[in-house]
């Protein structure tokens, strides 16, 4: 009898991928968004204190801002990844620099 292997992917396969998640904690004023890095979840955290600054236009919402610079916000996060700047608990932190 002959054995079958299936072949999985590779832990890391090095993809990087933004799904539409993101949160807001208004006790710390932190927004959070997800990201998937070689098919592990990453949660991405920015102050809302640095996305005022660097963005004066404001939606009504923390949430509704995000998704207005979702892109800035995800190119920030991908760099950090790429750059391997995780934080001690596998987070990664965008500060105002990043953006």
């Amino acid at each position: 009898m002959e054995a079958i292997v299936h072949k999985q992917k590779n832990a890391g396969d090095g993809r990087i991928s933004f799904p539409t998640l993101h949160c807001w904690n208004p006790e710390t004023e932190i927004i959070t968004i997800a990201a998937q890095v070689s098919g592990k979840r990453v949660s991405c955290r920015i102050a809302y204190a640095d996305v005022k600054t660097k963005f004066p236009v404001l939606a009504d919402t923390p949430l509704k801002t995000v998704v207005t610079y979702r892109t800035e916000i995800e190119t920030a996060a991908r760099k950090l990844i790429e750059n391997k700047k995780y934080e001690k608990d596998g987070s990664i932190k965008i500060d105002y620099a990043d953006l």
